[in-house]
């Protein structure tokens, strides 16, 4: 009996130990893994070690990259929160049916990462509202010409602090890439708006309440005394603070502190060892390593504000409307610049929350994250109008395994996720409008009265 007891313990003893050594090692690999994941991001930090991709709280506006001729503050940012998605500044369309039923938000919405969740976004004209407003579609009354559609993808506003010029083609602001460009600057009446001096987040808000017929009619928003107040608030000293300029101001503002500094990577960069599972952990020294992302894709958004020829398709297909080819959008920066030696370049975009819609590419032709890992790992442009000269040096086969581009998939698609975007959006209006969209379909999608 005795010799049955000392086996049953010694087994037990040994089933114990294995276990613990089990979980020792899986503990360890996980710690070694986030130790070469910090030893490698260093190396591409210039210096500034975590801190440099580091973003900070969306209250801290010190630290929240501003232009100096708009400097932030809680009343600005609180007013422009509610002006991105208020339907009653739509109120010039081209056709009766469309007014008070778009927003800012209408192309640039939450549950999209602040994208259109469409190739091309819909804001007057547009009808419906699915879970990333995949669904809206043409108002009966509109044609491709009179409905207000996108000639590109919109990109997202999240974390648009990091840029200092606005667009795919970086044509908004009057800084950073675009000093010395002021004699393009006349080319259309949003172009104008680079003239005020602002750089390119402000630049483009102002610009864009002209181009979708938005604006603040004092006769109209007097019924909104909550707005009244705000704007005094936010602009004090100013004789007349109900302006289009200063509406744009006030929303370039709330846009500056929409930051992904939630997701799992920001909370790893912030110490949370446990905050990013292995595989994306995995993914991101591909990443910083051997994929080399981050030589465009750096800082706190993971972007830049360099252009780049990648050679992927334009708009086109199903979901598409108005698409012109001599559009000069198509061009890229050259597009804007009317240099040859810059068309079919892109913006370098950010990444974060990127898989709250399943288009990608300035043209929307690609529908998951994976699919722009295969394409940039195979290194060969779908775009046969892109001539060789124009794509980017560095557009080459990255020979990643498949296992590899899984885990860099995971990391792009979840690491750099931030699931709780909606603490961005208010509660309700000051118009008690529905938003982002007002039209009779969407009030029934969105569940409004």
């Amino acid at each position: 009996m005795l010799k049955v007891n000392i086996g049953v313990c010694l087994f037990v003893f040994i089933l114990a130990f294995s276990s613990c050594t089990t979980d020792d090692l899986n503990s360890n690999y996980s710690d070694s893994l986030s130790q070469e994941l910090e030893n490698s991001i260093n190396s591409k930090s210039q210096g500034k070690g975590l801190a440099f991709f580091t973003q900070p709280q969306s209250n801290d506006f010190n630290n929240i990259p501003q232009d100096p001729n708009n400097p932030l503050s809680s009343a600005k940012v609180e007013l422009g929160k509610f002006l991105f998605h208020e339907p009653a500044l739509g109120n010039d369309p081209k056709i009766t049916a469309g007014k008070y039923t778009y927003s800012c938000a209408s192309c640039h919405h939450v549950s999209a990462g602040f994208q259109a969740g469409r190739k091309q976004g819909i804001g007057e004209g547009g009808v419906g509202f699915g879970l990333n407003g995949e669904s809206r579609f043409m108002h009966p009354d509109y044609d491709e010409e009179t409905c207000d559609v996108q000639s590109i993808k919109s990109p997202s506003v999240l974390n648009v602090a990091y840029q200092t010029n606005m667009l795919w083609n970086g044509q908004f602001g009057a800084t950073g890439v675009n000093e010395g460009t002021q004699d393009l600057w006349y080319g259309s009446e949003a172009l104008t708006t680079n003239a005020l001096g602002f750089e390119g987040v402000e630049t483009q808000a102002i610009a864009g309440l002209g181009v979708h017929r938005m604006s603040i009619n004092p006769l109209e928003i007097k019924e909104y005394e909550r707005y009244i107040d705000l704007f005094a608030r936010a602009f004090k000293n100013q004789p007349n603070t109900l302006s289009k300029e200063n509406a744009g101001l006030a929303i370039a503002a709330y846009e500056r502190t929409l930051l992904s500094n939630q997701s799992p990577f920001q909370m790893w960069l912030k110490g949370d060892a446990g905050a990013m599972d292995d595989d994306e952990k995995k993914g991101a020294l591909l990443f910083f390593g051997k994929a080399n992302c981050v030589s465009c894709h750096t800082g706190p958004a993971l972007n830049s504000m360099a252009f780049y020829g990648l050679g992927m398709n334009d708009l086109s297909g199903e979901g598409t409307f108005n698409v012109k080819p001599e559009d000069s959008a198509h061009l890229g920066r050259g597009g804007f610049t009317q240099n040859p030696d810059d068309n079919y370049k892109f913006k370098v975009p950010q990444l974060y929350n990127l898989s709250d819609s399943p288009f990608y590419g300035h043209g929307g032709n690609f529908e998951s994250i994976r699919e722009v890992v295969e394409y940039k790992n195979e290194g060969v442009a779908q775009n046969v109008n892109v001539p060789q000269s124009q794509l980017a040096p560095n557009f080459r086969p990255l020979n990643l395994s498949e296992e590899e581009i899984d885990q860099l998939t995971a990391f792009i698609e979840r690491a750099l996720h931030d699931g709780n975007l909606q603490r961005y959006a208010p509660n309700n209006l000051a118009s008690e409008m529905c938003f982002p969209n007002n039209d009779l379909q969407s009030k029934i999608d969105l569940g409004c009265p």
